[in-house]
């Protein structure tokens, strides 16, 4: 209700992290905060073999780390969980206000749409879905209406054989990664039956690059494969350029990531 009656004037607040820094960097200016944080509702891990994973959007990242159910049914989800930022932010922040926030380099978006995940929103008017490529619109930019909250992430049962999230960082201290990157695959040995490849932050928003999955799929993988692979993820992804690195490092680093990714999912030595 509050919600509905203030509008662009309002900002939900979870865990913070994001917000806060928003606020601090004036790039928004609320007049109210409604807090999110006596919602237990919204806070937990659930599977069941229709939906899949059901995680609440009050989940922190550390929960979802530690989490057995996570850890058993989708070990990619809780490797890059454990990864997030920094200590400080994955015991405070919670998935969902990572996504509602649309950091571009942050790394839940990515992993979550390699993993086909939907977000489910609630408000006065109703219940809907959204796919992860749905909700996320551009550079800190979602679907989500003003009266509208994230309620949970339901990520379907997995049916992939071999996945990974990796993050590229500049420098060691760095939190934030320059590039990240999600991969799953269904895989018989070294043929490749059917790829979900995303690339993050280094892109405004995180995206799928369909000409590189299609190239994948039927093919037996091999490090010329691997390469050729990676070279039409560089070219394809919408890099962006700025203080932290230009369009074409960023594609040589995309390329980069990608073949070694790749060559490891395969078992294979990159060269």
């Amino acid at each position: 209700m509050m919600l509905a009656e203030h509008g662009e004037d309002c900002r939900v607040i979870a865990g913070g992290t994001a917000l806060m820094l928003a606020l601090r960097q004036r790039m928004v200016n609320p007049t109210h905060l409604i807090s999110l944080g006596q919602l237990e509702a919204m806070r937990g891990i659930a599977y069941d073999e229709q939906s899949g994973l059901r995680i609440g959007a009050r989940t922190l990242h550390s929960e979802v780390a530690a989490s057995p159910l996570i850890r058993e049914r989708c070990p990619m989800l809780a490797d890059m969980a454990s990864r997030v930022a920094n200590p400080q932010v994955r015991n405070q922040g919670t998935i969902g206000g990572n996504l509602c926030y649309a950091d571009p380099a942050t790394d839940p978006p990515s992993c979550l749409m390699a993993l086909g995940a939907k977000v489910m929103l609630a408000s006065t008017r109703g219940d809907r879905e959204l796919s992860i490529e749905e909700f996320l619109v551009d550079y800190y930019t979602t679907a989500l209406e003003p009266d509208e909250i994230v309620t949970e992430i339901q990520v379907p049962p997995v049916n992939i054989t071999a996945g990974r999230h990796v993050r590229f960082l500049r420098t060691a201290a760095e939190h934030r990664p320059l590039i990240n990157l999600a991969i799953t695959i269904t895989h018989d040995g070294k043929l490749c039956r059917e790829a979900r490849l995303v690339v993050g932050a280094t892109t405004p928003i995180p995206a799928r690059v369909t000409r590189c999955e299609d190239f994948l799929a039927g093919k037996t993988v091999t490090p010329e494969i691997a390469a050729e692979a990676a070279s039409i993820a560089a070219a394809d992804i919408n890099a962006i350029s700025d203080l932290r690195g230009s369009e074409e490092y960023r594609r040589d680093m995309v390329r980069v990531v990608t073949r070694r990714t790749i060559c490891e999912l395969f078992g294979l030595k990159d060269h």
